[in-house]
């Protein structure tokens, strides 16, 4: 079979390499699945430079998402057990783990579900408790992680503000559904969120940048509003000044969603349930940019790294990409 594998880190379109290897034997309580769509994230180009908090044995293959079929014709959604990634045809996975992959979804967009919209689910409902009314500030708004919140804020009857940069993003931005768009390289983000709040601020932050992006939050959050950290995509980790969330009464809270996997697992199985049901219902629908073959998989992951792309790119190591 084929599979992308690395054999040294480093940026994902250098280290990267598509190889002829064995199917991999799955172990005790694991599935060998067969991959119809693998979704890029961007902890697959850290894993590639060695920088995530996984950091399996060389040689590996990357890919933390599919959508896979089992031996028996189901279809799943799964995290594939590294080594074994999901830029191959075939993958590992935790048996227990294997999620059913959502009828209104076609392979792509069911592959885009799980890691996203789980990490927004969580984010704004079990750690923000967003509400029906509340205004939403969402940075990257056109990406992978931020499309998803933009749609999942939609659902729950928020306004959403989301913060793009350039013109391009800030198209899908509103296509996507955004009450109000800010480009962040022609707008002041401050100004233009009190602006659009009559001087509230957004009640909750949903930032998955850091850096720069997170120091305009703690500028524009309202009072009691809530700053839900996702990520550090900048490559910035900020330092909060823990006088000011305290003298404006704002809440700083971090997300690691894979903790629920062993934390809560029941809880994730509820969210999925939710997420299905959302789909179903139209809510919800993951943005897939581009369906890239096999022999694209590096230069895709490399430009989900780079920040260029927006919302999902999906891989199909079966064929049928276009």
């Amino acid at each position: 079979m084929q599979a992308w594998r690395v054999h040294r880190n480093g940026e994902p379109g250098e280290v990267m390499r598509l190889e002829e290897v064995e199917r991999p034997v799955p172990g005790d309580g694991q599935v060998r699945l067969l991959v119809r769509a693998a979704n890029i994230n961007f902890p697959d180009a850290l894993l590639c430079r060695g920088q995530y908090q996984v950091r399996p044995p060389l040689p590996f293959t990357p890919g933390v998402e599919i959508c896979g079929e089992t031996a028996d014709g189901r279809r799943v959604i799964a995290n594939p057990a590294l080594p074994y990634g999901g830029l191959s045809q075939y993958a590992v996975a935790d048996e227990a783990a294997l999620l059913p992959a959502p009828e209104a979804l076609d392979d792509a967009e069911a592959a885009a579900l799980h890691i996203g919209y789980q990490t927004g689910w969580f984010g704004l409902h079990r750690r923000a408790r967003l509400q029906p009314g509340e205004t939403v500030l969402v940075h990257a708004a056109a990406g992978g992680v931020g499309s998803a919140a933009v749609q999942l804020g939609k659902a729950a009857g928020a306004t959403v503000i989301g913060v793009v940069g350039g013109q391009n993003k800030a198209r899908v931005a509103r296509e996507l559904g955004c009450d109000v768009v800010i480009d962040r390289r022609a707008d002041d983000i401050v100004a233009a969120v009190k602006e659009a709040t009559g001087g509230r601020g957004a009640d909750v932050v949903y930032d998955p940048v850091g850096g720069d992006a997170y120091t305009k939050s703690a500028k524009c959050v309202a009072f009691e509003g809530r700053i839900v950290v996702v990520g550090f995509a900048s490559g910035t980790i900020p330092s909060p000044a823990l006088n000011h969330a305290l003298v404006k009464n704002y809440t700083i809270m971090g997300l690691h969603w894979g903790l629920y996997n062993t934390k809560d697992p029941a809880a994730v199985l509820r969210c999925h349930e939710e997420l299905t049901e959302l789909a179903a219902r139209g809510a919800v629908k993951p943005l897939i940019s581009e369906r890239v073959p096999m022999t694209g998989a590096a230069d895709a992951v490399q430009r989900v790294a780079d920040g260029t792309t927006t919302g999902r790119v999906v891989v199909l190591p079966q064929g049928d990409a276009g």
